[in-house]
């Protein structure tokens, strides 16, 4: 049942950055959205530490999400690690976000998930 809950509230988050971001289609204009770049930035750092909080053997199944590297950057956009890149996180809203969403509603849909 927690992991279940865990990946309800990852795709609210992935969904509601994918929803905020459509009307940009440009890093700059993102960029300039200091309020909207904040909200992602939080929403993207919830859902790592949500990834965190997976059973192990549940995420051991589940190898084509890549979990790790939602981890890797809530622990880059906590400690900072010379800055936060922005392009990097316009990337992941662009063009990982959206397949990550699939995927998790996908997982939901499987029996054992």
């Amino acid at each position: 049942m927690k992991n279940e809950v865990i990946i309800e509230k990852i795709i609210g988050y992935a969904e509601k950055i994918v929803k905020n971001c459509e009307k940009y289609s440009v890093p700059d204009d993102f960029l300039s959205d200091s309020i909207l770049v904040e909200s992602c930035v939080f929403n993207l750092l919830q859902t790592g530490e949500l990834v965190n909080n997976l059973d192990n053997s549940f995420t051991a199944a589940h190898t084509d999400i890549p979990w790790r590297e939602l981890y890797g950057l809530r622990n880059r956009i906590v400690h900072d690690y010379e800055g936060i890149n922005f392009i990097l996180v316009w990337d992941v809203i662009k063009l990982d976000l959206p397949d990550l969403i699939l995927k998790l509603k996908l997982l939901q849909k499987e029996p054992t998930a």
